[in-house]
């Protein structure tokens, strides 16, 4: 940038690419730091998966996993178009370049050799293509790995509210004992304190991170904007790859986006649905000290799981909305 001093459009170009790199770097060294902890979590989804007792719970766990495989699907389609129009427009640079003096490079910057000598230019110049490449999957990695374990938070919680109302039917219908329904809610109320714990360990883990993200996120769509504006207000002639390339990558950040945001609101609905549960449930129908029993489920499901950004945003709908 302080090369590039005065130059706007450059200044924009070098921030971009570094912006869209500090992302996926820090997504990289958050998911390495909180490495034992986020292996600890997937022991508990293997076990999840394992221990379903019937076929409605592991119907419901396979119905949301796989709206979470549609969103990352979708993520790795937009990545990889993304990645087809970068390596169409960088190798036709490439190929452009090769028999001039004066040769430029997928990230132009200052560099203690010479780049146009040969083989430097292209070792330097596939160096910084494969980089370019390995970005864009390491965000499209981790940012469905995130999306993943809290869809899968959103199906043990169904399959819970689920359990809760079976329970209380049965004690309402005389097929079990007050002493058998303490001992059912008890067990309940121990698996809700552990997905509330999941919950937030992931928020915690990712916290930081998706604050830089939103951060970069916001500045990226600008940069990309600004280039898009320069293009059309100069008259620039621009081969159509670069064309793909900025409108695909537009629509690769905002997916990236939503697959938190649509992930984040679907743990905060099934959160507080809890509550609803109970309240839809034949509770009229039980002995009052029974039915008080219930009410420590109720107050702890007013309090949503959320995904934040720093502690600062929500992940939600109407996040990506605005």
């Amino acid at each position: 940038m302080i090369l590039a001093w005065g130059n706007v459009a450059r200044m924009v170009k070098y921030v971009a690419s570094a912006n869209y790199g500090l992302m996926a770097l820090c997504k990289l060294v958050g998911t390495w730091y909180h490495g034992k902890t986020l292996r600890t979590l997937m022991t508990s989804v293997v076990t999840d998966w394992m221990t379903s007792k019937n076929d409605r719970e592991r119907n419901t766990m396979l119905n949301i996993a796989r709206h979470g495989r549609i969103l990352s699907f979708g993520c790795y389609v937009c990545t990889v178009c993304t990645i087809s129009f970068y390596l169409s427009f960088n190798l036709r640079k490439f190929y452009r370049n090769m028999h001039q003096s004066q040769r430029t490079l997928v990230y132009g910057s200052a560099y203690p050799y010479n780049i146009h000598r040969s083989p430097n230019y292209e070792i330097t110049y596939f160096t910084q293509l494969s980089g370019g490449i390995y970005t864009a999957l390491i965000n499209s990695t981790v940012d469905s790995f995130v999306s993943i374990l809290l869809l899968h938070i959103c199906a043990q919680l169904i399959n819970l509210r689920t359990a809760l109302n079976d329970l209380i039917d049965k004690l309402a219908e005389g097929f079990i004992s007050s002493s058998r329904f303490k001992k059912g809610l008890a067990a309940i109320t121990i698996r809700h304190e552990h997905l509330i714990r999941n919950a937030k360990t992931v928020d915690d883990c990712y916290t930081v991170v998706l604050f830089i993200h939103m951060f970069a996120a916001t500045f990226q769509l600008c940069f990309v904007s600004f280039q898009v504006f320069t293009i059309i207000s100069n008259h620039l002639d621009v081969p159509p790859a670069k064309v793909g390339f900025l409108s695909f990558y537009v629509i690769m950040v905002l997916t990236h986006l939503y697959i938190y945001c649509y992930s984040a609101e679907r743990l905060l609905t099934e959160s507080t649905s809890m509550a609803y549960g109970v309240y839809k449930s034949k509770w009229y129908d039980i002995l009052s000290k029974d039915a008080k029993n219930l009410m420590f489920i109720v107050y702890r499901s007013t309090i949503p799981l959320r995904l934040t950004a720093g502690k600062f945003g929500v992940f939600s709908l109407a996040m990506f909305g605005t």
